[in-house]
């Protein structure tokens, strides 16, 4: 058999303590070859022992027994007894297990622990120098292999859970929440993450409150005032059931309904919370779990487990006295033993979908499938059908061969290290590299052909403005409002001009002004035109002599018309900067795009949707008047600029929500650029070919049909 400790190395230099047997913690044990230790959080409630460090230390027992963390503790015991009754899987070798219980506080943890690495081979959730392999730590703080190389999970890191939980709430839009913790890492690391992560996507944090280890009265208390007062109705919890109890009962006494919860994976499925008396206060609780799966007999060993009076059975008989709510030894009703396990309701046999159980499964078969490995359990030689019993090998060696992650520093490694974020594996896969940070640059080809058509756009609108003020007194200039003509203009200026606040590397100024800069310079374009088709129309529509109509629509009324039709569009992009402003953001999703993030998208399609109202409406008026005397009809010229104005922003919207990183912010400037050329092109360049080549043409042919210079 198996005699030396396979994942313990003791330096003989370092001074030796003496252990105080009297002191010893319960154990459910079996004895093996190799012998695997667990710690369980059977109870939930642990007082802080008091240490004189002259006398022996008394054993303080704990209180609060979970039955969720005594079917994983059986689950330990069924997995390596399925083991050991397996053949193929280390053969020769017997498993044994001691399981101890943590009681879910650091303290009791550690006297476990040093119980366990004094007794045990392999060890389920110890730290270094062992080969810990653990069920339920997801905390981020684990995941640097340097600082913990002997550690395993067959639970995900924390890492996946934040970003799944601010998902879910920034989709569900709520940027202002509470946060509840604990002392330990797993909250604290947790909360932290979500925070930064929340941040980044616009959140805000209205509290953090930290439930303490063995909260008082008065502590709970004052907590449960804070979350009745608090203006923020949605709160993330990072804790265990055990840990929120005493909390959730003041609150639930208190009978408070207006919290919308958003738990973590370590209580949103504890069956603890599901009595009735939690009901109103957690009903549409949100949050992840573990996927479930069922064990093929695993229910029939649970349902086995009988009391005993014999050594090393204490737990089994806590979990019969807590369960029948009876005594085996004295006082109270009797237990007789015989008691049906299927006539109750409790999460110990609730195993239909099992999560956390099924990571303890995994997590032992992965130490049992490193040691078959590493005893050269499928060698053809001297050992051909048996393990090597007598071969030794390292803790690290056993660590090397239980890990399932995803990305290696060594080639052809079976250990490999998770790259942080907006890091990437270079091309050989062995080492994190800086992502590179993507953006529509100025130095970019594409860049620089959309700078050089903005450009051109203004070069092209200030020399036709040049010659609309040098010609101003001409008649083709005159009939249709001078005035208006350079407002639609300066407004085209504009819109060329905005353009440049899409290109270049994102900031918290461009991000804001960008979307306000495109959707007011449009809508001030689009207000002019429709003065300009309003005045066409009534100028040419006016039959009756002497009619008043296009005296009542004189500038200050056409000046009014184009003011208000543009407040609206003003007002709204005031709004979304005030409320909901987008901000830079590195989405890692395609490379590493810098890009501005909305906060509120439908804030860009109301702007969007505001400028083809106006567009529909001049395309409608224009379309009216497209039959009037040619000379001076401005309606063909304008309905064809906004045929060409809808076509572009039409197939915009498919093009933009399907384009990816940066080439979203190219289709929209194509878009501004192209909708823009096609006013500029079809209202203003016919009129000044009129006005330079063919001055002949730059007369007066109206409603009295004469002609004048």
């Amino acid at each position: 058999p198996l005699s030396q400790n396979v994942l313990l190395h003791f330096n003989s230099s370092s001074p030796q303590c003496v252990k105080l047997e009297d002191g010893d913690s319960l154990t459910l044990q079996s004895e093996g070859d190799v012998v695997i230790g667990g710690l369980f959080p059977l109870h939930y409630l642990a007082l802080r022992p008091q240490h004189s460090y002259s006398s022996k230390p008394q054993y303080t027992p704990c209180s609060g027994f979970d039955h969720r963390a005594f079917r994983w503790m059986m689950t330990m015991a069924f997995t390596v007894e399925e083991i050991n009754r397996d053949s193929s899987l280390l053969p020769g070798v017997k498993l044994g297990y001691r399981l101890m219980d943590s009681c879910d506080h650091v303290h009791t943890s550690l006297q476990a622990v040093l119980s366990l690495i004094t007794r045990t081979t392999t060890v389920l959730e110890l730290t270094s120098p062992l080969s810990q392999v653990s069920y339920f730590a997801t905390c981020t703080c684990l995941t640097d292999k340097h600082i913990y190389p002997s550690f395993m999970r067959t639970v995900p890191s924390d890492l996946f859970q934040v970003k799944g939980l601010v998902q879910l709430v920034t989709f569900l839009g709520w940027f202002w929440v509470g946060t509840v913790g604990t002392t330990d890492d797993y909250s604290q690391y947790g909360i932290q993450a979500f925070s930064n992560q929340f941040i980044l996507q616009g959140g805000c944090v209205a509290f953090h409150l930290t439930i303490p280890k063995s909260p008082t009265a008065a502590e709970i208390q004052e907590m449960a005032n804070r979350l009745q007062s608090s203006s923020a109705q949605v709160v993330v919890v990072f804790a265990t059931e055990g840990q929120l109890l005493d909390l959730l009962s003041e609150l639930a006494q208190r009978n408070v309904t207006d919290i919308q919860w958003v738990a973590s994976e370590a209580w949103v499925t504890a069956r603890l919370l599901t009595s009735p008396r939690f009901h109103h206060l957690l009903e549409g609780t949100l949050g992840f779990s573990f996927p479930g799966v069922t064990i093929p007999g695993l229910k029939e060993f649970l349902l086995s487990v009988r009391p005993s009076p014999k050594p090393g059975m204490e737990f089994i008989n806590m979990f019969w006295e807590e369960l029948f709510g009876c005594r085996l030894d004295f006082g109270g009703p009797v237990c007789t033993g015989s008691e049906d396990l299927m006539s109750t309701d409790s999460s110990y046999t609730d195993v239909s979908k099992v999560r956390i159980s099924y990571n303890v499964y995994k997590a032992v078969y992965a130490i049992a499938h490193a040691l078959h490995t590493l005893l050269n359990c499928d060698s053809t030689g001297l050992y051909k059908g048996v393990c090597e019993n007598q071969k030794s090998f390292t803790s690290r060696q056993v660590s090397l061969h239980t890990a399932n992650e995803n990305i290696s520093n060594h080639t052809g490694s079976t250990e490999c290290t998770k790259c942080p974020e907006y890091y990437w594996s270079d091309k050989d896969k062995v080492k994190c590299v800086a992502g590179v940070e993507e953006f529509l640059s100025v130095s970019d080809t594409m860049g620089i052909i959309l700078v050089v058509l903005t450009l051109l756009g203004v070069v092209l609108t200030t020399v036709i403005t040049t010659v609309f003020h040098h010609f101003r007194s001409t008649p083709i200039i005159k009939a249709n409002n001078s005035e208006i003509s350079f407002m639609l203009l300066l407004s085209l200026n504009l819109c060329f001009l905005c353009s440049l606040l899409f290109i270049g590397e994102p900031s918290v100024w461009t991000c804001r002004l960008r979307q306000a800069a495109f959707g007011i310079s449009f809508v001030l374009c689009l207000s002019c035109l429709l003065v300009k088709t309003i005045v066409v129309l009534l100028a040419f529509r006016t039959n009756v002599p002497g009619s008043r109509a296009l005296r009542l629509f004189g500038p200050s009324q056409q000046r009014t018309l184009i003011l208000c039709t543009t407040a609206p569009q003003v007002c709204l992009c005031a709004g979304w900067l005030l409320a909901a402003p987008p901000f830079p953001f590195r989405n890692p999703t395609y490379q590493i795009v810098v890009e501005c993030k909305e906060l509120w998208p439908a804030g860009f399609y109301l702007v969007l949707g505001y400028i083809g109202i106006l567009a529909f409406l001049c395309l409608l008026l224009a379309f009216l008047g497209r039959k009037l005397p040619d000379t001076f009809n401005e309606a063909k010229l304008i309905t064809f600029s906004m045929l060409i104005f809808c076509a572009v922003w039409i197939s915009f919207i498919p093009a933009y929500i399907s384009s990816p990183g940066k080439f979203t912010v190219a289709v929209e400037i194509f878009a501004i650029l192209a909708s823009s050329f096609g006013l500029l092109l079809c209202i203003f360049v016919p009129k000044c070919y009129i006005i330079l080549l063919r001055p002949e043409r730059n007369i007066k042919k109206g409603m009295t049909g004469k002609y004048s210079r």
